[in-house]
């Protein structure tokens, strides 16, 4: 008698009012594998763990089984749970001020019958095992805000490890490495090989193809709520291929660089000397129509730079030149970016780049209206739509409504707003971090080429970002960071492996999973 899957759906379709997200979708996870399940922002991704984790009802017909058990629909959280069904949630879903140990424990914790109080020390030896099992240790009274990146995945890991039976179980990860650096995702992988050898599967949802040709064995894909292809074999499949799966077409027009420099006397912006919370001595000359990039390890403070351009971040030192005029660093703030022509597209977008319950054209006007439009002075809507539209129209928005809220847009989606809002007021810089992370192919490639757009009409544009894809698409030269300063150039648009080798002072592209030999995969 054959062995059943870990995983296997059935069937599974969802409908909100009059439009169906999933249509009939049925897929198998093997155990000891990892199996990626891509798509484009809006493909149903989202949906279909949220149907496996109990937050969606799927309609009557679908059917889900662990290791050939049904589970009751809709799923039951602790019934997935107890069936050794574990998520790890976008961006490891820890909490920062809580220690390892209560990030470990939480929803767990047991108290004594009589006593009613916890008993910590059989939490820790708990928390204690998954570690064991890991053989890779964290102290569990530091708090997780503390930690290392590396440190980070390791507790999401192992607290995931805590619903699975040793080789056993499946581990849905969604979106969980989107914010790690390579160092820290290579890290990940490394524990989750482990953890996947010893017979546990993983159910990873990514849209970084490249991360998904290097770690998974088998691929599912999503187009517009059905399944393209089930199960697929990733051994000998390139991230065009992927990519062209996901998007029913070939991948056109992410070439390599900016290609839009026009190296002038004055530069556009000019950074010299800033000192701040990770910054000693940093600077940056971008010239219009130039596109530079920043890199570096997480610590090395390159992240920080679009914020003090920005007057997000205060500065303690240095000097800053806006098209030939001076300005105040210490004195400098938001609004006053605003007014020099400064915009920021921040790296997080739900906290810092959208007003999530307002429209999409009331997002449009708080740039100028510093978000008090609603309540001082009437926004002028016309206005607004009319300087908006064709950038909603160039970015490709969906739904092309600038009624729409915003929280009911896709990632991606939500990320073309951020983008539009500046780019309809035409800065002189552009200061970007991040500014396709977490976005599924199409919606990069389409961010991608609004932003060389904006370059070609002599915006001068500095992306800070850990991806080197990205880096490599966008930049017409990058910057590395260490120690809260540069400490390298690297210029005529630099290929992925040439940056990832100036950050890491190494020359090889090490696969984030194994050898391309024991996975058969081909260079």
């Amino acid at each position: 008698m054959s062995t059943p899957p870990r995983l296997r759906t059935g069937a599974v379709s969802v409908t909100f009012g009059r439009n169906r997200v999933l249509r009939d979708v049925g897929f198998e996870v093997g155990a000891g594998e990892i199996h990626a399940l891509i798509g484009q922002n809006g493909s149903g991704k989202s949906t279909l763990v949220k149907v496996l984790t109990g937050l969606y009802v799927p309609e009557p017909g679908a059917t889900v089984e662990v290791d050939g058990v049904p589970l009751r629909l809709p799923v039951r959280p602790l019934e997935a749970r107890a069936s050794g069904v574990a998520v790890v949630h976008q961006s490891l879903g820890l909490v920062g001020e809580a220690t390892v140990l209560e990030n470990m424990r939480v929803g767990r914790l047991r108290a004594g019958r009589l006593s009613r109080r916890i008993h910590w020390e059989h939490e820790r030896a708990q928390a204690a095992r998954m570690f064991d099992r890991l053989e890779h240790h964290v102290p569990l009274d530091t708090p997780v805000h503390r930690l290392s990146e590396e440190d980070r995945a390791t507790v999401a890991i192992a607290r995931a490890m805590q619903d699975t039976p040793p080789g056993g179980g499946l581990i849905i990860f969604d979106e969980s490495t989107r914010a790690l650096s390579r160092r820290s995702l290579e890290h990940f992988y490394e524990m989750l090989d482990g953890v996947v050898r010893a017979g546990t599967s993983a159910l990873l949802i990514s849209h970084r193809l490249e991360e998904v040709a290097d770690v998974a064995d088998r691929v599912t894909v999503l187009r517009d709520g059905e399944l393209v292809e089930a199960g697929l074999p990733v051994t000998r499949r390139g991230e065009g291929e992927l990519a062209r799966l996901m998007l029913g077409r070939n991948l056109a027009g992410l070439s390599s660089g900016g290609g839009h420099a026009r190296p002038q006397d004055t530069p556009a912006v000019e950074l010299t000397g800033v000192a701040g919370s990770r910054l000693d001595g940093a600077g940056v000359r971008i010239a219009p129509g130039e596109i530079v990039g920043v890199t570096g390890l997480a610590d090395s403070g390159y992240q920080d730079l679009p914020y003090v351009l920005a007057g997000v971040e205060r500065a303690r030192g240095g000097t800053l030149v806006v098209a030939g005029n001076p300005v105040d660093l210490a004195q400098f703030s938001p609004m006053a970016a605003i007014d020099a022509g400064i915009a920021l597209v921040p790296g997080d977008r739900e906290r810092a780049g959208l007003a999530m319950d307002q429209s999409v054209a009331e997002n449009a006007a708080l740039p100028r209206t510093g978000g008090r439009g609603s309540r001082l002075a009437p926004i002028r809507r016309r206005a607004e739509l009319a300087g908006l539209a064709p950038w909603l129209d160039r970015l490709e928005l969906s739904p092309r409504d600038p009624h729409a809220v915003v929280s009911r847009l896709s990632g991606g989606n939500q990320q073309k707003v951020v983008l539009a809002k500046w780019l309809a007021r035409a800065p002189k810089v552009l200061a970007l971090h991040e500014p396709t992370q977490a976005v599924d192919i199409g919606a990069r490639e389409t961010i991608v080429a609004a932003v060389k757009d904006a370059a070609a009409a002599g915006c001068a544009v500095l992306v800070a970002s850990g991806d080197e894809n990205e880096l490599s698409m966008l930049c017409d030269r990058i910057l590395v960071f260490r120690d809260g300063r540069v400490s390298g150039e690297l210029t005529g648009s630099p290929g992925p492996d040439e940056i990832v080798a100036a950050v890491f002072s190494s020359t090889d592209r090490r696969p984030l999973r194994g050898h391309n030999e024991e996975r058969g995969l081909v260079p």
